[in-house]
């Protein structure tokens, strides 16, 4: 009974993982391009989420991930052109 217990247990926290790693911003990633970011010409699509993803640069070099949403007008910055 009590390996029945954990057993459901660790069912229940897997699935509760798996389920909020899909709503939890990946690292580098950002809901909006922030001042003073600029888009690169690198898009991709995310294989875990299937969302399309544009690159950013900030001043210092490091790299964020903005998704392309759908209602994005062709070729303004973070869209694919």
């Amino acid at each position: 009974m009590l390996f029945t217990i954990l057993a459901v247990v660790l069912v229940v926290a897997v699935v509760v993982a798996a389920a909020m790693s899909l709503f939890v911003r990946r690292h580098g990633e950002s809901d909006r391009p922030a001042p003073g970011w600029v888009p690169t010409d690198e898009v991709f699509r995310d294989p875990v989420t299937d969302r399309l993803m544009r690159v950013w640069s900030d001043a210092g070099g490091a790299r964020h991930y903005v998704a392309v949403r759908p209602g994005d007008a062709p070729g303004a910055p973070g869209t694919v052109p």
